[in-house]
């Protein structure tokens, strides 16, 4: 019989915020679990954006096998803008109601790829009961009718399934999640669903999405949200508090706890679009610190000429595209080429830079040249909304691009969120899909 397992997503939480709290007062519980685990900094995905992100740690995938690319990105076959939230006006540009539609259900039902397995199918499939609480990439074998009367549009997730009071598979009493999410409600929501199922053993495996840190490190940068994240830790205590304390917690359940990206100072915006103006058949698509460039019609240009334009603009530190069967990358007049097993030269600076930039290309649905921003910079999104004075994410470098993971009751720590998928199936004994990356490393 193997132990529950509770994974702990705390968005946007960076390796150097989670070590400073432990051992601070105002965060008990992280402190509390970094005592009994095995610790480590480990990798995201490109673009690091959480729904890239959320999606590379439900799948064990990078974008080329799950198909998310961006937060914002064109859709070839239906010829539209896909938006995921961007921003509240991002949303408006793009369609309120299509875009509450593409992140609610249609990037589950049909964006996300159709060979990629969530951890909540293969867990169902065997016989475990999964649960997820607010995590936006849920695709599972269960058939959810939405809460709000007349809306008859059904998700399919997990056995228990909760998902900002839009779906609920059980009646817990939570309060709403939508209101005064400054003040923790999305937080406070989930720690009262996650009470629930803990009080009533309701789960083998519980996904546990804490989404409220993100929302104030944007605002204030990840340095100046320890409100936000006294918060968080205070959700997760309502799981230890629920289960009798810490230790009976720690013995009925295993815990990888880990963020989706991290998140950098910006201090600077610019507007991709304006390297491509006079083009036709050219489309931008941008958001935070990751940006995509596609040709949509016989006029445009070449890849190679649409990642020449973006020479010497300073926003743009990394330019791929793919030229034949060999991947490029071109960052301060340097260019090289490079595919998987050979030598990428200085795009391995940047952390699993060239694995992370390959799956990025070979998504169907991304862009054909795809952009890193430069340190300090945010590429302004549809309605030109930004992060100036507080923080971001979504480059391949560093501050963006590693998360805290910190595993209990595990043989090994998951060293890139793309390990999470394949440690939790592990911990089962279910084997994963084929193309999931092995975990067999230790600390």
């Amino acid at each position: 019989m193997h132990r529950r397992l509770v994974l702990i997503v705390i968005d946007g939480l960076t390796p150097a915020v989670f070590e400073a709290a432990v051992g601070d007062r105002r965060a008990p519980t992280l402190t509390l679990l970094a005592e009994h685990g095995q610790y480590t900094r480990a990798t995201s995905t490109f673009p690091s954006l959480t729904p890239v992100c959320l999606s590379s740690i439900a799948t064990g995938a990078h974008p080329d096998v799950h198909h998310i690319p961006h937060l914002v990105w064109y859709h070839r076959e239906e010829k539209r803008i896909v938006e995921y939230g961007s921003s509240f006006a991002a949303l408006r540009a793009a369609g309120m109601a299509r875009g509450i539609l593409d992140t609610i259900i249609n990037m589950n039902r049909s964006h996300l790829g159709k060979d990629a397995v969530t951890v909540f199918e293969a867990l169902e499939d065997a016989g475990v009961v999964p649960a997820a609480i607010n995590i936006t990439c849920y695709r599972g074998r269960t058939r959810h009718l939405p809460t709000l009367p007349g809306i008859a549009i059904p998700a399919y997730g997990p056995r228990r399934f909760f998902y900002y009071n839009l779906f609920e598979s059980d009646v817990t009493g939570a309060p709403l999640a939508v209101f005064a999410r400054a003040e923790g409600s999305i937080d406070g929501y989930a720690a009262a669903v996650g009470r629930w199922l803990v009080t009533r053993d309701g789960f083998d495996f519980l996904a546990y999405y804490l989404p409220d840190y993100d929302f104030a490190s944007h605002v204030y940068g990840p340095e100046g949200a320890g409100e936000a994240l006294a918060r968080s830790d205070a959700a997760v205590r309502a799981l230890v508090d629920a289960a009798g304390g810490p230790d009976e917690f720690l013995d009925r359940y295993a815990v990888v706890l880990c963020s989706d990206h991290g998140q950098t100072k910006v201090t600077r915006h610019a507007r991709l679009e304006d390297s491509f103006d006079g083009l036709r058949d050219v489309l931008v698509t941008a958001s935070n610190r990751a940006g995509m460039v596609y040709r949509v019609g016989p006029d445009a240009p070449e890849p190679r000429e649409l990642a020449e334009r973006l020479d010497g603009v300073e926003a743009a530190e990394v330019v791929l595209f793919m030229e034949g069967a060999e991947a490029v990358a071109r960052r301060g007049g340097e260019e090289l080429r490079f595919a998987p097993g050979t030598d990428a030269g200085w795009l391995a600076e940047y952390p699993d830079g060239p694995v992370r930039a390959w799956a990025a290309l070979q998504n169907p649905n991304a862009g054909e040249v795809l952009v890193s921003a430069s340190e300090g910079f945010e590429l302004v999104d549809l309605a030109g909304r930004h992060h100036v004075g507080g923080g971001s994410h979504g480059s391949l470098l560093v501050g963006d691009s590693e998360v805290p993971m910190l595993a209990i009751g595990l043989d090994a720590v998951p060293r890139s969120i793309v390990e999470v998928a394949p440690a939790v199936l592990g911990h089962f004994g279910v084997a994963p899909p084929p193309y999931q990356r092995a975990l067999a490393r230790a600390v």
